[in-house]
């Protein structure tokens, strides 16, 4: 069965907006057409020994403190997963990482964590496994979505990366 397949026997609601491909926010902004809903940036992260990967859902402007998310979580410090581990776990590739990927973690070895920012929005736009369309899916559709998957959801709020001001100059 193919994701596609997979919405509509669950009746997931989406409307798709096909566009070249997007490869960060960014790229997104110029390329995606305007939607109603809210614009997602997704982090594949694993803990320090690799037991443990995490699927973190924010707001494209949002920058993730993973140091402060480890501690927030209870586990070992949290880094960007490598490529070879995205293709692993959620049959992925860079770029085109996406909280549909969960469609392919079948061994529900990934956990899914959105930020509570995010999810107040009524619709959230997700790659649909590939980075050259864009799925606008509204939130209780898409929390649908992650249950049928078999994962569970966890809504919280996600630490933000404070950047540090520069130095006045003297």
């Amino acid at each position: 069965m193919n994701l596609f397949d997979f919405l509509n026997e669950h009746q997931i609601g989406y409307l798709r907006l096909d566009h070249p491909p997007v490869f960060t926010c960014e790229e997104a902004r110029e390329l995606v057409p305007d939607f109603d809903g809210a614009e997602t940036k997704n982090l594949f992260v694993k803990d320090k020994k690799g037991r443990h990967h995490f699927l973190v859902v924010v707001g494209s402007d949002k920058n993730v403190d993973l140091k402060a998310l480890s501690k927030q979580l209870g586990t070992s410090s949290l880094s960007l997963a490598s490529s070879d581990r995205l293709k692993k776990y959620l049959d992925l590739e860079p770029g085109s990482v996406t909280v549909l990927g969960l469609f392919n973690d079948k061994e529900n070895a990934v956990q899914i964590i959105v930020d509570t920012d995010l999810w107040q929005a009524s619709a959230l736009g997700c790659h649909p496994l590939i980075n050259t369309s864009t799925l606008v899916i509204p939130r209780a559709d898409l929390a649908r979505f992650i249950e049928a998957t078999g994962h569970e959801l966890k809504v919280m709020t996600l630490p933000q990366l404070v950047e540090s001001e520069p130095e006045p100059a003297t």
